[in-house]
């Protein structure tokens, strides 16, 4: 089995995997790292979403052996304390009800807000497009990512 040096959250962290096991599972499996969620394992509604050199991507389709010398950020490394300006959007709006699809949903957000800091509504619509939310917070989601922008833009 192959070993893989990858850089996550800032830290140079070593692991053994087959070459085609999906980015998530190293993640949950073999580094402990479990907020990034499984969903769908086809890429379909974002719930595994991570940043690969700040790029919003799903790993639960993207193999170990495609990351290479790439920075993989996931909802453990955004914030140490969890203050990230995404993150305190979603808790002043109160996004979360199961809470399942939201570390996707805030990397999306968080990668967005970080190439635009002051997105259009269209912007954020086409960016959130495929995180699915089965609580229906869209609404919520949206209003969040706005909060967020007006915090960065500060």
């Amino acid at each position: 089995m192959p070993t893989y040096q990858i850089k996550i959250n800032g830290k140079s962290l070593q692991t053994e995997a087959d070459s085609d096991t999906p980015l998530l599972w190293v993640l949950r499996d073999n580094l402990g790292l479990v907020g990034t969620k499984y969903g769908c394992g086809i890429s379909q509604c974002g719930a595994c979403t991570v940043h690969l050199n700040g790029v919003a991507v799903r790993s639960c389709s993207l193999p170990i052996s495609a990351v290479g010398s790439k920075a993989v950020t996931t909802i453990e490394g955004l914030s140490e304390k969890g203050d990230h300006p995404v993150q305190q959007a979603w808790n002043e709006v109160d996004v979360a009800q199961c809470g399942y699809c939201q570390a996707g949903q805030i990397m999306t957000a968080a990668a967005l807000l970080g190439k635009k800091s002051k997105p259009t509504d269209q912007e954020i619509e086409t960016a959130m497009n495929g995180n699915i939310c089965r609580c229906g917070t869209y609404h919520r989601i949206h209003e969040a990512v706005v909060l967020a922008s007006t915090k960065i833009s500060k």
